[in-house]
């Protein structure tokens, strides 16, 4: 019993330590998004790299919203259709980019089809969670689709998730005008 005991804990060890990851170079996991992520500055991308994806996978799906949101959960970016061979999004990344890798973009609750960054009201920071999914099929959605129709389609189909949460806070509302000029 002790040796079964054993073999199974190495065996829970090895699997989690090749789990799927999502990392970002520009910030830690609960650490702050740097203002040229959010809404105040730039507004652009954050570098997003993908580890050890699982066997199996036939496509990605990213999506990014903040729970801290006022009336409900803001979604800031939804990817869906993510070859498994794209390892990483590069800072920035445009829609001609994101189309010639061969990843579809869903709507956010900007109504935009493209990253929108953080842009809390002043106050408590928010958390923003890079949630990436490993999906065993591509979903037969079209560019535009919303985070709740994505969600529904991965259904029974998720084989791993990951993810990394950002923090990001206003500290006045004057801030937002100084950052933009």
């Amino acid at each position: 019993m002790k040796i079964l005991l054993t073999f199974l804990a190495i065996i829970f060890v090895s699997l989690n330590a090749f789990a799927l990851e999502i990392v970002s170079d520009v910030f830690e996991s609960n650490g702050y998004i740097p203002d040229r992520y959010a809404c105040d500055a730039q507004d652009f991308s954050p570098f997003l790299s993908f580890r050890d994806v699982p066997e199996g996978t036939k496509s990605l799906v990213l999506i990014c919203d903040d729970p801290d949101a006022p009336f409900k959960v803001w979604v800031h970016w939804v990817l869906f259709n993510i070859p498994k061979e794209v390892t990483e999004l590069k800072e920035n990344i445009t829609a001609e980019e994101m189309k010639s890798l061969g990843i579809i973009a869903g709507v956010n609750d900007f109504g935009k089809l493209e990253y929108k960054g953080p842009c809390p009201p002043a106050g408590k920071p928010h958390r923003y969670f890079f949630k990436l999914y490993a999906l065993d099929t591509q979903l037969p959605l079209e560019a535009g689709a919303a985070k709740k129709e994505i969600v529904k389609a991965m259904e029974g189909h998720i084989i791993a998730e990951a993810k990394v949460v950002g923090l990001y806070q206003r500290q006045t509302s004057e801030r937002s005008s100084d950052d933009k000029n």
